[in-house]
């Protein structure tokens, strides 16, 4: 039998404090993606980081096992081995469900038992911390099984290694499916959404017209999520900086015209760029957590404003940047 929803902000069933805030991805640390060791440049490279995301008031980071193929982990991991009581600080998820290059092919899902027993006590040793305040399941996978799933994260659980369940890139059905078997309740669902990747929002006023076949989001997953209490978490928020001054070869006239607006809303209300686009995505009803990519401390230390900028953006100043970033009006 499914448990009762946990609340969309506040704490999850194993006390995890879940709810609208920024959250620091881990995504770009490590260094390269291939085999290449990491070094200590790339050590202090996450350190500065970290205390960048402390000082915009980030306590939640994010990790996958295949980040960087596992130096994302490993360089957070010597970042908190250096940094005594840092670890009691913050909390810190993960996920698992996606392996690279093995078994001649590039990449495959599993979200198996033995899948994922595996790949979070790796995560752990990377981590060098004996548990992660959550942990994702990376993708859905079409040969997983419920039940199996369940099993696994219920021995995560009981040895104290796993405190919450979240998913990544699931629809609404998905999750249901899972939830049938999970003792625990699903606490967060991390999806890619931002002013640029916009198909979450649109599905949700093009039912019954036209352009909705251009988007293939599926419609009642936000919903499905502010029901039954899952966090929305936004990865990609930042939309790579398009909006915010990073060099793009060939922008649209759609995409020019939202970096100008972004720019003069960050001017009138005396913040910055990153603040504005973070803030559009807060100011929806669903409590979103965007999740910051960027590896650059300036770049961490301009989202700070971000709660408060979408507390001061108007219902028109939020509509008017959806619209001009779409480049055409809403139906």
């Amino acid at each position: 039998m499914s448990p009762a929803p946990a609340a969309a902000s506040g704490t999850s069933a194993a006390g995890v404090a879940l709810g609208q805030e920024l959250i620091y991805g881990c995504m770009g640390l490590g260094g390269s993606w291939s085999a290449q060791p990491y070094s200590s440049a790339d050590v202090d490279e996450a350190a500065a980081a970290v205390e960048a995301a402390l000082d915009a008031g980030i306590t939640l980071f994010d990790h996958a096992d295949i980040y960087r193929n596992g130096k994302a982990e490993a360089v957070f991991g010597e970042v908190l081995a250096r940094t005594p009581g840092l670890r009691e600080k913050i909390r810190l998820q993960t996920k698992c469900g996606i392996r690279l290059g093995e078994q001649g092919l590039e990449a495959y899902y599993d979200l198996s038992r033995d899948g994922i027993l595996e790949r979070v006590n790796e995560s752990l040793a990377r981590l060098r911390t004996d548990y992660v305040d959550v942990l994702m399941l990376h993708r859905p996978d079409p040969l997983m099984d419920p039940a199996e799933v369940a099993s696994a994260v219920g021995e995560l659980m009981a040895e104290g290694k796993v405190r919450a369940i979240g998913v990544s890139n699931m629809s609404g059905p998905q999750i249901e499916m899972l939830q049938d078997r999970l003792e625990a309740p699903v606490v967060a669902n991390q999806l890619e959404m931002s002013l640029l990747k916009r198909a979450w929002l649109e599905s949700t006023v093009l039912v019954n017209h036209a352009e909705g076949t251009d988007y293939s989001f599926p419609h009642g997953t936000v919903e499905h999520c502010v029901r039954h209490g899952i966090g929305l978490q936004a990865y990609g928020s930042l939309a790579r900086g398009l909006y915010t001054g990073a060099p793009a070869a060939e922008p649209s006239p759609a995409e020019e015209a939202t970096s100008a607006l972004v720019a003069a809303l960050a001017a009138e209300k005396g913040t910055t760029g990153e603040a504005i686009v973070l803030g559009w995505l807060m100011k929806h009803p669903a409590g979103i957590a965007p999740v910051i990519g960027t590896a650059k401390p300036g770049r961490i230390r301009a989202c700070a404003g971000a709660a408060e900028a979408a507390a001061g953006l108007t219902r028109a100043e939020w509509y008017g940047l959806w619209v001009t970033a779409r480049g055409s009006n809403i139906p």
